[in-house]
């Protein structure tokens, strides 16, 4: 994200549809479509290319429908925990690693990045590959760039649409995402996909809609690129001692693993902590819920999705899948 790049983004999308757009008559796409193809083809994508894309792109009222309407998102984080970090998809996530196991070792050697955590990115985005969204691209990031809240996001992301098509990574019909154009298995908007996706099958094209290598590896690449450090893991849960004070607590409030010992943190399973490298603590439901030390790596998992209940899952579906 989680039918975009995730759940947690998907429902950051969600701005209320202005009524002089839901009113808006066709004839006032129809001028739409006549601007991008203008700005399409002065910034130099072939018109054939247009052609396929917007031939018969016509508004998606259910985009529009789904971009108003969706929930306020107030999950605690135990109950985002039980209902995205499942047995079922821990499961799923050990077969998918079983069959592409020597895949993972490679992308781990390309670009210094564990696979359980692209593992988990993998799992939460697109179940493993199964759940990638129906949506034509084009014509929702059309509608919504016509309809929406946000026309020059949705705008800016249609023309790198476009020039994914001009590209030929993708044939237009089969640029499919969720309804606010998150594509494909990783679920990247097309702008993420102009900047990290890879051709890692070394077929010509950047396919993370069908090729696991290119999937795996633009997952890869993404938190490559965004400062993920090498042979370093995320985080751990651990146990806090009754009566700590909570303003310990926040991804701000660094501190060695010295001084969370003189704390009295723990890991969960009773063990003293390991090491002197810095953590802040996360109490995601606050005092007397679970409790986690974050490293320097669990900020690029939230550059993938900056949600500390998705960075945590991430972390949590990797590691107890490849146990």
């Amino acid at each position: 994200m989680l039918a975009r790049r995730s759940l947690l983004s998907s429902l950051s999308l969600a701005i209320a549809l202005p009524a002089a757009f839901a009113r808006a008559a066709p004839d006032d796409f129809a001028g739409f479509l006549a601007g991008v193809r203008a700005e399409a083809r002065r910034s130099g994508i072939a018109a054939a290319t247009l052609d396929r894309a917007l031939g018969n792109v016509r508004p998606n009222q259910t985009v529009l429908d789904k971009l108003n309407h969706a929930p306020e998102f107030t999950m605690t984080w135990a109950q985002y925990r039980a209902m995205l970090v499942t047995d079922k998809r821990i499961e799923e996530g050990r077969a998918a690693y079983r069959r592409n196991a020597a895949l993972f070792r490679a992308v781990a050697d390309r670009y210094g990045v564990a696979p359980p955590v692209v593992l988990g990115i993998w799992g939460l985005e697109s179940s493993y590959g199964a759940k990638t969204g129906d949506y034509r691209v084009v014509e929702s990031l059309a509608t919504l760039a016509w309809g929406s809240g946000r026309r020059p996001f949705f705008r800016s992301e249609l023309m790198a649409a476009l020039r994914i098509l001009d590209h030929g990574d993708v044939a237009a019909e089969r640029m499919t995402g969720s309804y606010a154009g998150a594509m494909g298995q990783p679920q990247f908007m097309p702008t993420s996909f102009l900047r990290f996706a890879v051709d890692f099958q070394g077929d010509g094209r950047r396919d993370i809609w069908t090729s696991t290598p290119d999937v795996l590896a633009s997952i890869a690449n993404y938190l490559a690129r965004n400062h993920w450090a090498p042979g370093e893991t995320w985080g751990m849960e651990v146990a806090v001692p009754p009566g700590l004070d909570p303003a310990l607590a926040g991804r701000d409030e660094r501190r060695s693993m010295g001084e969370w010992r003189e704390f009295g943190v723990k890991r969960v399973d009773g063990r003293p902590l390991a090491g002197e490298e810095e953590a802040a603590l996360l109490l995601p439901d606050g005092a007397g819920g679970e409790a986690f030390l974050v490293f320097a790596n669990f900020a690029a998992i939230r550059r993938y999705n900056p949600s500390d209940f998705y960075a945590l899952a991430v972390g949590l579906i990797g590691e107890d899948a490849l146990a």
